[in-house]
């Protein structure tokens, strides 16, 4: 039997990984059965298995990755893209993230495994920058960096919120002035 090539199973696990966003936008996490992840991915159970232990490791990779994107867009361009960044999502996929929520703050072990690799990995590396941007004076320096930066994360959940419910924000620029008002230090 033919070994696979690491660069043939990176694509497969991106096959996998965009068919079972499309599937679990479409049916939400529950109704993103294994049956409806077969269709979608157009692959058996076993292939798709074969790379991911569980539909569980599936939406956790999906949604790890978006948090990493995000943040990865606030550390690249700032908090002011990563907010237009999310007013321009597909809707039907944030819709998604309030079950992640719900998932997690119901199953204990859920809400663990999607906070440890969260938290450890990806959240100190955006105060550092909240910090670096406070001693630059882009940011005010009178809150402690984790307050700004739950600040903006919180804005940010709450234009996900909106999104997802189907009502889109009308004025951006008015949003991200509201926001640059609360965070940036006054001027003289």
């Amino acid at each position: 039997m033919p070994k696979i090539s690491e660069e043939r199973k990176a694509e497969r696990r991106e096959q996998i990984l965009a068919g079972a966003r499309r599937c679990f936008s479409r049916h939400g996490y529950e109704g993103a059965t294994v049956a409806r992840l077969e269709e979608e991915i157009g692959l058996s159970r076993g292939a798709i298995f074969n790379y991911f232990g569980s539909k569980e490791d599936i939406f956790l990779e999906l949604a790890w990755r978006d948090s990493e994107r995000l943040i990865r867009l606030w550390l690249d361009e700032g908090w002011e893209q990563t907010l237009r960044s999310i007013v321009e999502e597909d809707p039907e996929w944030l819709g998604v993230y309030f079950e992640l929520t719900r998932k997690a703050r119901t199953d204990p072990e859920f809400s663990r495994r999607h906070e440890e690799r969260t938290q450890e990995q990806l959240a100190p590396g955006l105060i550092e920058h909240v910090r670096a941007d406070q001693q630059r004076g882009a940011l005010r320096d009178d809150l402690p960096p984790e307050r700004l930066a739950g600040f903006v994360s919180l804005v940010a959940n709450g234009v996900a919120f909106q999104t997802a419910y189907g009502e889109p924000i009308r004025n951006v620029d008015a949003l991200v002035e509201l926001v640059r008002s609360a965070v940036e230090p006054p001027t003289a």
